[in-house]
């Protein structure tokens, strides 16, 4: 028989009987969020039309997925919350991650779906590790890129198993498009895209599946756009390392070009990898998906490496359960190590602003002391008391409150230098540790972070906030001054003290003279 064009392939899928359909409300769903008049309430009152979709949709929101601090009671509040894109999201997901009907003995709809769900996780957390605006169109995008895949695979049930099965000695994605076309006349990508766009999806979704292998032929000039494409094809090519006979390849070629197309640093992407695998547990959870339990991207390459060293040996030596047995004790000893420090680090931070406790603040001071003693160096401390925080708390409530005390640590925590300690006195007061810090020195800093605050503008849920805060200075230079860690402590309190009289938002410096200095 001879091979169809492509648009021949297109019309005969859009033909068939066993094209994926979406149901009434994702279908609207996806015409409505495209034009820019609909409200969210129009997105809450037409998800709410489906009983099934509505529960399932207050489920996820509802679970340790969000995390949200109080219950969500209705649709129109989770659509609020969560935003257009977000209930877009689960709604598609909800319609694509389920367990398919048929009972084809050609296509594997079981690994299809675990696949696509650990390339739209991987997707997610590059779009969140950057920053980009919304993580949940890279999910969407990349959970849906191998469309075309089962469209082709229902549609010619009897031709796409030889591609499958001319692909089980390789591992390219290009080879994939090209035997796709030689088989049966058109690719995944072409077909995937196609479909969506009559399907009215918009061209941040549209796109990426149609360039998820080739991301630098995108013609078009959105930088969203192009950013999605990257992203897509870089989810694409880690999901190849659970499947290749090679895998160190695909993680370090990941790695590159992370790096290179999304600025993404070793750290960042060391993170995304040890996490990946549990991620997709979780996400699976949420979903009701059953899949098979996860082994970590460091499991597989171990795996690899650990069944390439013994290729000479005999056959029953290269027994694969002996090689994973053995992989995973190694694994353990390194979770187990890591697992340790993890709850070493707990007992060290605050749980809610993730500054360090004030236990560990004593030993840090403790130890910088000593040091600064062996050195004849100076250690200084700066005392810090939100203005006026009870009142606000009484004002906005203590929710809105947390989230100030939350940014207010990772503003500290971010403009302080490496080795300098920023902890949680108690309340609202905190107070920050600058080793080998004289005193001057020290109120140059306070009043640097003093100005900071007092320009910062806090968000929370659309809404703006503006606090102050107040700073007192102290310092001791343990080989000259005759006092210890409570003295010092006590003059920078006292500092603070004088700094509040003065009507707040100051920094006061304590000097042995007893004068004060101000801003």
């Amino acid at each position: 028989m001879a091979v169809q064009t492509q648009e021949e392939v297109l019309n005969a899928v859009l033909q068939s009987a066993q094209l994926p359909t979406l149901s009434n409300v994702a279908s609207r769903l996806i015409t409505i969020t495209s034009q820019e008049e609909t409200t969210i309430n129009d997105i809450a009152s037409l998800i709410s039309k489906d009983v099934s979709l509505s529960t399932k949709l207050l489920r996820v929101v509802n679970s340790a997925f969000y995390s949200f601090p109080q219950p969500i009671g209705t649709i129109h509040q989770a659509a609020s919350i969560l935003g257009t894109n977000a209930v877009r999201s689960l709604v598609l997901s909800f319609s694509f991650l389920k367990p398919e009907q048929t009972n084809s003995t050609t296509f594997d709809y079981a690994r299809f779906w675990e696949n696509s769900l650990f390339k739209a996780v991987t997707a997610r957390m590059l779009m969140t590790a950057m920053k980009a605006e919304d993580s949940e169109e890279g999910f969407v995008a990349s959970l849906l890129q191998n469309l075309g895949i089962m469209i082709l695979a229902r549609a010619y049930p009897d031709q796409y198993p030889k591609v499958a099965k001319m692909l089980v000695s390789s591992d390219s994605a290009v080879k994939c498009t090209d035997l796709e076309k030689q088989i049966i006349g058109a690719d995944h990508t072409y077909i995937g895209s196609e479909i969506v766009k009559k399907w009215g999806f918009p061209e941040t979704l549209v796109a990426p599946i149609a360039y998820h292998h080739s991301p630098h032929e995108y013609p078009g000039e959105s930088q969203k756009i192009r950013l999605l494409c990257q992203v897509v094809h870089l989810s694409d090519m880690l999901s190849k390392a659970r499947q290749s006979k090679n895998p160190e390849e695909h993680v370090v070629e990941f790695r590159h070009l992370a790096k290179q197309r999304l600025g993404l640093n070793d750290a960042v992407l060391a993170n995304l990898l040890d996490r990946v695998h549990t991620e997709v547990e979780k996400n699976a959870q949420f979903f009701n998906l059953k899949i098979e339990p996860q082994k970590s991207i460091a499991e597989i390459l171990q795996i690899a490496n650990a069944e390439l060293s013994v290729l000479n040996l005999s056959y029953e030596q290269m027994n694969r359960s002996l090689v994973e047995k053995t992989v995973k004790l190694e694994l353990l000893t390194k979770e187990l190590e890591k697992k340790n420090l993890f709850l070493e680090k707990l007992a060290h931070i605050d749980g809610l602003t993730e500054a360090y406790n004030h236990r560990y603040f004593q030993i840090f001071l403790d130890k910088e002391i000593k040091r600064a003693d062996r050195n004849e160096s100076n250690v200084s401390v700066i005392m810090i008391d939100i203005d006026l925080f009870k009142p606000f708390n009484d004002k906005y409530g203590h929710q809105i409150g947390d989230q100030i005390l939350i940014q207010f640590s990772r503003l500290f925590r971010e403009s302080i230098r490496e080795y300098d300690l920023f902890a949680r006195y108690g309340g609202e007061e905190f107070i920050l540790i600058l080793p080998d810090t004289e005193l001057n020195q020290a109120g140059e800093v306070a009043e640097k972070l003093r100005a900071m605050i007092a320009g910062h503008t806090f968000t929370y849920e659309h809404a703006s906030y503006h606090i102050t805060a107040s700073f007192g200075v102290a310092s001791i230079k343990p080989a000259a001054d005759n006092f210890g860690k409570n003295e010092l402590i006590s003059q920078a309190d006292n500092a603070l003290y004088e700094s509040k009289k003065k009507g707040r938002n100051t920094v006061s410096i304590y000097s042995s003279k007893k004068k004060w200095f101000g801003r």
